[in-house]
């Protein structure tokens, strides 16, 4: 991707409150299952955060010291405004680096979250490499995309081969959880509304004034062209993948 391309993602994703497919319910139903202890004080990374959507909320939740990780600044400087609208800019960090080479000490957390952003670095790469910065018992929270069934559409599969041969299902994610020193404890799927209602149809709304701010280029269409082509997709086989949550203590 180049230097135009990557401004031109930013963009069109800056305005919105999620960049990928999420929810509010959904991150309070991750924090029940994963029984945090909201009696003492924790320290939690948000890896891959975006602008913050779930950052926001955890720091609301929780008595937590977060540190809000993204390699974007453009997206850590909207978390930080957003963080201050809501009241909570002094519970959050923002660190701008990226997530195959954080600077964190050994042991350093009670929790990792991650939504939607593991896939930057792969599964199994980021739980085995984020393990070392996880206190013993510590909790390890992460969405990744994956099957929700063991056979799918050819075109499905041949799709995804291309985008991100590591998608699997639930089992084959959670047996790397096992292989790696984490004891898994819940899983669940995210539903329709967090890819549609939540965000598919905001970023939507906002094609045309994208296009418009960059004068309806070339690179601005083709951009707009490959979203509409995801969404469609989703909308076609939205029965066979979603973004599976999987919560797990390290042993």
């Amino acid at each position: 991707m180049d230097e135009l391309q990557m401004k031109l993602l930013i963009d069109l994703h800056k305005p919105n409150l999620r960049q990928g497919p999420g929810g509010e319910a959904e991150t309070k139903r991750a924090l029940k299952l994963a029984g945090l202890d909201r009696s003492r004080p924790l320290r939690l990374a948000d890896i891959g955060c975006g602008t913050g959507a779930s950052t926001i909320l955890l720091a609301k939740e929780l008595d937590a010291e977060i540190t809000a990780v993204d390699f974007l600044p453009e997206f850590l400087d909207e978390l930080q405004t957003r963080a201050k609208k809501h009241g909570v800019a002094e519970r959050i960090t923002t660190m701008s680096c990226s997530m195959d080479a954080l600077p964190f000490n050994d042991e350093e957390f009670d929790v990792i979250w991650s939504e939607g952003a593991i896939y930057n670095m792969g599964f199994e790469a980021g739980v085995v490499a984020w393990s070392r910065f996880l206190k013993p018992g510590g909790k390890l929270v992460v969405s990744e995309i994956s099957w929700l069934s063991a056979t799918r559409p050819a075109e499905l599969q041949s799709h995804w081969d291309g985008e991100y041969p590591e998608i699997d299902v639930a089992s084959a994610k959670i047996a790397i959880l096992e292989r790696h020193g984490y004891c898994p404890e819940a899983y669940f799927y995210l539903p329709t509304y967090c890819w549609i209602e939540n965000y598919y149809l905001p970023m939507q709304s906002g094609f045309d004034a994208f296009l418009e701010r960059n004068d309806r280029s070339t690179q601005a269409k083709e951009i707009v062209a490959c979203e509409k082509a995801e969404i469609a997709l989703y909308e076609k086989y939205h029965d066979y993948y979603s973004y599976g949550v999987y919560i797990a203590k390290k042993i």
